[in-house]
């Protein structure tokens, strides 16, 4: 069987989708059976996050071009050369309301090939409010008809599957986790040590982008005021966000709080995980949100919002899940501030355990399921919803 994962982009910049796609395509290429080839595009010479397997073909369109990357150019150039040396029998695309995935979608239709469509939180009510002009634009001219074509959509979380059928959408789902490449870091020897130290830190790690929520988490700290306690945020940023992020700080009488560690790669990201003793990802919206799952892998206690499809944190004890907004986060930072070291070392133990079932091996015998019933070899998987 070939399937081709096709993304927009493969930028190290880019956040949680273009990591949990290139991981997808080497736990799929370890399966029996199984060719992958990875589509993409990049500028020329840009650092791009590429599979560690050999046996992923990646096929990457490069340009100097702006606008090629804009319209989908170079990445349906190298669509175009991989089908025509062999026709795959799925395409996964990933990701919507970007031309790759259009030109992607209309090849399938062309050649009768099925259409995966993994729309990776990009249908969630917050998401489909930013740029809403736009994104009822393109609705209009080509992205519902490509999403209905779909033979199967795939959702990280059942909240995430719930909303694309609010969003009109009938097809079969299937709700299959991120996994998380915990050979990245190693697991801990052992619970997070719980040893008291001068200053304690919250950490964030992700885009630092609107939709992350800061601003909230910022002025929830504010009204906490914790003593001994350092907020750290990590990550790649655009638009002027951390500016005004860091701003917003010494406006609120934090700035000596708040520290700026800048961007990590794969590797290097893992220290910054066990450096920390608290984890907070203040989103509005997330289909999965991965770096929940890296902070439980390396035993830390969490903060999310309802806006994550998490629920699981409170349920094994291992964080807090409340409402995306200052007051819902001013409660969950007042309470972990409230514990001592050990209480927040046993919460991360609780996660560490409770992680496990996020290993990539699982996620990519359950993701070969789906598209095994797909092309009508394989009985209908678990994870498939009919209505």
């Amino acid at each position: 069987m070939l399937i081709d994962l096709v993304i927009p982009g493969l930028s190290l910049a880019a956040g949680g989708p273009t990591r949990t796609v290139v991981q997808l395509s080497d736990a799929l290429a370890d399966c029996s059976g199984v060719a992958v080839r990875l589509i993409s595009q990049s500028y020329v010479g840009a650092e791009i996050l590429l599979p560690q397997k050999d046996a992923v073909k990646c096929c990457v369109g490069q340009t100097t071009s702006a606008a090629s990357l804009k319209l989908g150019l170079s990445g349906r150039q190298a669509m175009q050369r991989a089908l025509a040396e062999k026709q795959p029998q799925i395409y996964h695309i990933n990701g919507i309301w970007n031309p790759l995935s259009h030109w992607c979608a209309r090849a399938g239709r062309r050649h009768a090939i099925p259409l995966v469509i993994q729309p990776r939180g990009m249908l969630e009510p917050w998401a489909l409010g930013w740029r809403a002009t736009k994104k009822r634009l393109a609705l209009a001219l080509y992205q519902r008809r490509d999403l209905e074509s779909a033979a199967l959509l795939v959702a990280t979380a059942e909240q995430e599957g719930e909303n694309l059928r609010r969003f009109g959408l009938r097809q079969p789902i299937a709700v299959i986790p991120n996994g998380v490449d915990f050979l990245g870091g190693g697991w801990p020897a052992g619970t997070k040590a719980a040893v008291p130290r001068a200053v304690r830190h919250a950490l964030f790690l992700g885009r630092v982008h609107p939709v992350k929520g800061l601003e909230n988490l910022l002025k929830a700290w504010a009204k906490v005021q914790p003593a001994r306690w350092m907020l750290q945020l990590a990550g790649p940023h655009e638009g002027g966000h951390l500016r005004d992020i860091l701003a917003l700080a010494e406006r609120l009488g934090i700035g000596d709080q708040v520290q700026y560690l800048g961007e990590f790669d794969d590797q290097a990201k893992w220290a910054v995980y066990r450096d920390a003793d608290l984890f907070v990802l203040p989103s509005f919206t997330e289909n999965f949100g991965v770096v929940v799952a890296e902070a439980l892998s390396q035993g830390l206690p969490v903060i999310t919002t309802t806006g994550t499809p998490w629920e699981d944190l409170r349920t094994y004890c291992c964080g807090w899940w409340v409402a995306p907004s200052e007051a819902g986060l001013q409660d969950a930072l007042t309470e972990a501030f409230a514990l001592p070291a050990g209480g927040l070392a046993e919460m991360g133990a609780h996660g560490r355990d409770y992680v496990q079932r996020y290993d990539w091996s699982v996620i990519a015998g359950q993701m070969l399921g789906a598209y095994r019933w797909v092309l009508g070899r394989g009985s209908l998987p678990d994870c498939i919803l009919l209505d």
